[in-house]
Formats: C-alpha cells, structure tokens, sequence
C-alpha cells in the first residue's frame, strides 16, 4: 500500500513541479467535467488553452486581464511572505478604482495629459488608505486581518453602489448606473493602436522586477519576510514586526488600487458596478501557483487570465454558466494544494501486514 512519509527538509524539486502538476490535473479534471456537462472536451479545453493566445487580439486580451492579476499578486506576495493575511485586495482594488475615477471626472476639455498620473497617484492612494484600516485594527486592537479586510470587500462594494446609482450617476446615461464616460485626456496611453493593452502592463512588469530586488537584494526585504515570519527573531535582530505589518498590507493595498485605477482609467472608461470583476481573489491564487516568486507570478497571472477568457469564451459558445470560470480558477487552487504535500511527504509503497507474513 501507498504511505505518506516525511521527508527530511522540503523538496526543492516539487516545490516547483507542483504547480505543473496541478494545472495538468487541472486539465484532466476539466476534461471530466466536459463529459460530464455533455460537451465536446476537445472544444471544451481549445476555449481555454488555445482561443486565448491564436492571435495577436487574443494576446492583447490576455495582457488586459493579467495586468491587473500581476498587480495585485505581487503586492499579496509582500503580505504573505510577511505572514500578513490581506484577503480583502478585491476591497483594495474596488476603493483604488473609486478614487481614480473621482480624479478623473475632475478632468474637463482644458485638463493636460498631466491628470493620468493623478489619477493613477489616487488609485493607489486609495488602495493604501483601505489597506492600512486592516493595518490599523491588527495593530491597536489585535484585530484578524482575514476577517477585516474581508468585511471591508463588502464595504468598498456598498461604497461603489451609493457612488455610481446616485451622485456620481451620468445624468445622461439612460438611467444606466454608471458615471459618464471619461476624458480622452484621462486615460491610460495604450502601447499600439487597435488593442486595449495599455501602458500598465509595462508597469506591471517594472514592479515585478521591482519586488524581486527588494526581497532578495536588498536588506529592508530580508527584514520585512522576518519580521512577519519570525516575530522574536526580529526583534532581537532589531527588525520591527509591527513596521511589517504596516509595510505589507501598504505595499498590497496600494498595488490593488493602482491595479484598479488602470482598470477604471484604461480598458473600461468609467466607473460601474462591475469593476469588481474577482481579480482580488483570483490573484490569491495567481500568488501561491507562482510561487510568491515575482516571475513565477509572471506565469500564473498569464494562466489566470487564460481561464477568465476562456470562461467568456465557453459561455457564448458552449453555452456553459458563468461559473465555469469560477469552477476552473477553484480546481486549480485545489489540485494545487494536493500536489503541495509532495514538498514535505514523499509517497512509499509500503507492504501490507497480511503480505509480510505471507
């Protein structure tokens, strides 16, 4: 029989095999499912692996949805290794897209180009100011930061609603409830003509490039992951875990909202109740399949938004409900986990009782 065993340190192998693993598992899983739902598996998989990336508008799209996915994992990436749990960057991401979009319906015909960065500068302003709530509870009150900044999601949701059905509604908007449509002055400078990517892909990028110097270049991000992993280690080597802690939920709280300032200001246009569109959730997982590593995140926010597009695309023309995204993005976490015991355990077949006195 099959036996889990201990290994004696971590697998260095499995810790990066896991993941390619997982998505293979994943891939089989979601075969099974097509069977089951009736429908072509083959079709079923080209919606999700293949349409996404067959031509130069699908990439596009791709760069539009993982945009946002990277940004927001890297600033989790900071909160976990600094064992800060921030669950609410969906939050985070809602209030910084509210505050860019309160820059930017300032913005009139005379405005100069000068107002992007504002509104960008708003977005993750925003973002931090939710963050550091959570910061700010957990610090003075002790307070868990999955459940606050959890509730806070619901919050920054009601405070998008009051916004967009009432004093921010576009009074000549059919009674839509949204705000009118931006300035051209206010949005994001796209990188070519005829596709929505936007300079904040490059940004994206840069922050990853970013986040890999500080955590493992320089000491301030030595001492940030050991200030939040081992507390007492810190503070005898004079790290400051409570200074983590506000790092952490700022650096995640601000990159969520400068993910929604690009969204609000780039791709869409204007504020609406559908902005949250679960990035901050889907980015957990962008954040632990890569690894909390900022090229591995590279990779899995690529292979995050390959499941929303595909998700879109197996509803039009599969006819599949709308949580087959959900469905895909849920298999992966937890094939993911699964495969996460290979690290520490190793599988030995062991010979039963019964066997060995044969």
């Amino acid at each position: 029989m099959l036996k889990l065993e201990a290994r004696p340190q971590a697998s260095r192998l499995w810790t990066y095999a896991s993941p390619v693993l997982a998505l293979v598992l994943t891939v089989v899983l979601g075969v099974i499912l097509f069977i089951a739902l009736g429908k072509d598996p083959v079709r079923g998989l080209q919606m999700f692996f293949w349409e996404p990336l067959k031509s130069g508008y699908a990439l596009g799209e791709l760069m539009v949805k993982a945009t946002p996915l990277l940004l927001i994992a890297l600033g989790l990436a900071v909160c976990f290794r600094s064992n800060v749990w921030n669950i609410g960057a969906e939050g985070q991401f809602v209030i910084g897209a509210v505050c860019a979009s309160g820059m930017a319906l300032l913005a009139g015909k005379e405005t100069g180009r000068w107002i992007v960065l504002a509104v960008i500068l708003a977005g993750v302003l925003g973002g931090m100011l939710w963050a550091g709530l959570t910061a700010l509870l957990r610090d003075r009150f002790n307070a868990s930061e999955i459940l606050v900044s959890l509730m806070l999601v619901y919050v920054a949701d009601m405070v998008l609603s009051y916004l967009v059905y009432g004093p921010w509604k576009d009074p000549a908007g059919y009674n839509f409830p949204q705000t009118k449509t931006f300035e051209a002055v206010t949005q994001i400078p796209r990188l070519m003509t005829g596709s929505r990517v936007s300079v904040g892909l490059l940004i994206a990028l840069a922050c990853a490039g970013a986040l890999w110097v500080f955590l493992f270049r320089t000491r301030a991000g030595f001492a940030q992951q050991v200030g939040g992993l081992a507390p007492d280690a810190a503070r005898y080597a004079g790290f400051s875990s409570r200074k983590a802690l506000w790092v952490a939920l700022l650096t995640s709280g601000g990159a969520a909202g400068l993910a929604g300032a690009l969204e609000v200001a780039g791709p869409i246009g204007q504020l609406t109740p559908y902005v949250p569109a679960g990035y901050g959730f889907a980015a957990i997982i962008v954040a632990f399949v890569g690894r909390l590593h900022p090229a591995g995140m590279v990779l899995s926010a690529v292979l995050m938004s390959m499941f929303y597009i595909g998700g879109e695309l197996a509803q039009s023309r599969l006819g599949l409900p709308k949580s087959i995204t959900g469905v895909f993005q849920g298999l992966l976490l937890f094939c993911l986990l699964a495969c996460d015991t290979l690290v520490a355990y190793r599988l030995r077949w062991v010979a039963s009782a019964q066997g060995g006195k044969a």
